[in-house]
This record gives C-alpha cells, structure tokens and sequence, in this order.
C-alpha cells in the first residue's frame, strides 16, 4: 500500500461548467468562477466555505491543482456519508486538476473526535491495513490512478507520521498551536460540553492533520485541502502551519453538512449504515436507499452524486407526482453505477421491477435460511436486520406491516416452516423484502 500508485485503464468524463446566466449576487452558491474547478463544485452544490474564492479560483485557471480529503480507515468499507468527499474528488479530476487520496493509516491510531460523542475503538495496524486495501476498491471505480499529472494517487499517512519523533513533533510543530484556540473547536467544545471524555490521544488528531496537510504540500505540491464543514478549523490549522513553517500559501474548502430533507443524517438508516462496498451492503439495498429518496432531494442528490448533465437534473427534479419516481430510478441507476458498475446497478434494477410490478422473487433480494425446526416471523425480521430487536418486530406485525407471500402476518410468534429447498417472500411494508429458503 506505501508508496504504491495505483493504475485504472477507465478514464473519468471531464466535465465543463455551462455558461453562466444572470445570477443573484446575494446568493452564495450562485457566484460565478473563471475556473471550471469552482463553478462546478458551486453550480453542483458542494461548496459551503472557502478560505480565499479568489485566490484558489486564480491558482485553478493558472495551473493543475493538487487537492487532497482525508479518510480514516475504521473500517473495511466507508459508507454513503462519505461519498460526497469522494465526488469532490471525481470533480476535481473531471475539470483537470490533481486529486490526492490519503488514507489514514496513521491518524487512524488516534481518531477524529470531530462529530464524535465518545473515544474511538483501537485498531491494530494489521486490522488497519485490511479495511485500507476494502476502502480502496471504491475509489479504484471512480477516479483514475496513474502517472499523470492529472491522475490520482493513493498515499498513507502512516508514511511520514510513524517516522515523528515525539520530541520533533513539540518542538517543530506544538509551538504553532494554542491550547485556546483548539478549545474553540466544535469537535472539542461538543465533548466538554456534554461532559463526554476527550483524551489528550484525541486531542492531538487536529494536530496530526495539520502536519499532513503541510507534508502532502512539501511531497507532492499539493495546494487544496477539502472536506465536509466539521473539518474547517483543522484545514485553517494546516494552512497556517504550512504558511509558519515554509511560507506556503495553502487553500481549504467544505462542503456543507449533509442531511436528507427530513433532517436524518445521510447515510444511515433503521437497518444501519448504507456501506459502499458489495461485502458490506447486497448492490440491491444500495440501490435501494437511493431509490427511497425524498422527494425534495431528489434534484440536490442528483447534482451531488451522479454526472448527468445540470440541464437533465434540471428536467428530472421538476417532475411531480408519481412521475418523479422516474428520476428517483435514474438516481438509483446512476450512483450504483458509479460505485459499484454497470452489472450491478442493472441487476438491482431488474430485482426491482420483479419485486414490486411483478410480484417476483427477484435474485438480489437478501436471504435468510429457515432451520428445519423454523423459526419466528420476529426473529426472521430481526436477523435479516428489518428490525433492530424482536420487541420492534412485534410493532412492526402489530401495525399490519409485515406479509408473508403477500399474506398479512398478524401473530408475531407465527412460526415460519419451510420445506427444504422451497422458497417464500418475506416483507416488511413496501420497500423490505427478503426471501426465506428451506434448508
């Protein structure tokens, strides 16, 4: 993984920002650029703070620009929240510029507190590794790796943080921070403030991302640090270390907090977080949260997660009624094909159709084996992940919500037993269904 540059024979689609109409100068997200760079990323919804708009969109006309996003390695796949980050990236490439994955092999060890209510678990450096190599499989589809100088590169940050010395990183770097204000920071005054334990391992993570953030700009020139609103105070940190230290002038951008349109935080739900790797989440759950969008999401998620063209989005988010479920299914198809191909996006469509207009069984639904003894309609709802406990299960049929073979269930300790090798549809309301096989 060190050092290593990865190669993709796909090339990522460039993508020109149209030319602008008559905006409103009131409205932030209207301002207009010379740079493809920041009129797509504004034009498409993702900015909402940058350090200097008209120095990087000067450097972004001048020259290619190297940016980089961060992401910790918890675990063996990142999920949907994530995927904005990621879709800066692929934007950054698309309008000719140079994006940097750093995988955090070494900040990991430590954990961001930002967004964090308690300490994060320690993982092994073995364990840290192998969810790298997982996370690496998403980025592999959407950006192009190689030796040019737009293609993407993939560095750990365990590279140059293991190599610290502990009394190097105080003298050459503590001097720079100040306790005052790192407690100003939200990740570090939401802990205080509720009373939560923030270690001083933790409390030396904005530290760490600053010293990257300078690294990455002596290594590979790079220019541009992005990431979502929570990480603003750690960029500003590393552009004021890099400008101290070597006199570089440095730029930061987030994206503004991600949530649906009822508030939830994006990329959870009820069942759990919406993983972006197959091992993770069956291609045909992936499909089908995207599929489930809100209504009033649907064009912001279209312009955030997929490359149609802004005049297309434009069309489909003005569809009313029922007719925007059509643009809720090209969502669908677009991001899965995105993140996990062609194959699978069309297979998770077909499973879809088969299910809801045919009354099939389509083939990617999620399985559950019934033991020749059977088993509980709760229980089955509960380990497929329908539902988080039996207790909710038992809701869930109290409520008339929960059909076997279309059949309403209404007993939660009716005992489902199937003949081996026979087969029988299982839903939970409109959107959850599973097939049970006979063992």
């Amino acid at each position: 993984m060190r050092n290593q540059i990865m190669r993709l024979q796909a090339s990522v689609p460039v993508l020109r920002a149209p030319v602008p109409k008559q905006q409103d100068a009131k409205s932030p997200e209207m301002t207009t650029y010379e740079s493809d760079l920041l009129n797509v990323l504004t034009q498409r919804g993702y900015v909402h703070q940058v350090t200097d708009p008209a120095g990087l969109d000067a450097l972004a006309v001048r020259q290619t620009v190297p940016g980089y996003i961060g992401f910790d390695a918890t675990a063996p796949s990142l999920h949907v929240g994530s995927l904005v980050q990621i879709m800066m990236l692929r934007r950054l490439q698309q309008t000719g510029h140079k994006p940097i994955v750093v995988m955090g092999g070494g900040t990991t060890k430590i954990g961001d507190p930002s967004g964090k209510d308690e300490s994060r678990r320690m993982l092994t450096p073995e364990v840290i590794d192998d969810n790298i190599a997982g996370i690496r499989t998403v980025f592999e589809r959407l950006l192009t790796f190689g030796d040019g100088p737009t293609d993407a590169v993939m560095v750990n940050n365990d590279e140059w943080l293991a190599n610290l010395g502990y009394i190097e990183l105080l003298r050459d770097v503590g001097p720079h921070f100040t306790i005052n204000r790192m407690l100003t920071f939200d990740s570090v005054k939401l802990r205080l403030e509720r009373e939560q334990p923030l270690t001083f391992l933790e409390f030396n993570y904005m530290i760490l991302q600053a010293y990257d953030f300078m690294e990455l700009a002596r290594r590979y020139g790079c220019r541009l640090q992005m990431g979502g609103s929570d990480q603003w105070g750690n960029i500003v940190n590393g552009m004021e270390l890099a400008r101290r230290k070597d006199g570089s002038e440095l730029f930061g951008l987030t994206t503004p907090l991600l949530t649906t349109a009822d508030g939830a935080k994006m990329g959870k739900t009820a069942a759990g977080a919406v993983w972006l790797n197959e091992a993770q989440l069956p291609s045909y759950d992936f499909w089908q949260y995207w599929r489930n969008t809100d209504d009033r999401d649907v064009g912001r998620f279209l312009r955030l997660f997929t490359d149609l063209p802004l005049d297309e989005i434009a069309r489909l988010e003005a569809l009313e009624g029922s007719e925007i479920n059509a643009a809720k299914v090209v969502l669908a198809d677009e991001v899965t094909k995105l993140v996990r191909g062609e194959d699978a996006a069309a297979s998770a469509r077909a499973t879809a159709e088969q299910t809801f207009a045919g009354g099939g069984k389509g083939e990617d639904l999620p399985t559950l084996v019934v033991p020749a003894e059977g088993i509980r309609v709760g229980a089955a709802l509960t380990e497929l992940g329908f539902t988080k406990s039996n207790g909710e299960a038992k809701r869930k049929v109290a409520e008339g919500a929960v059909k076997l073979e279309d059949t309403p269930v209404s007993d939660p300790g009716y005992l489902i037993e199937l003949a081996s090798g026979s087969e029988a549809r299982l839903s939970l309301g409109k959107k959850r269904h599973a097939i049970l096989k006979g063992a």
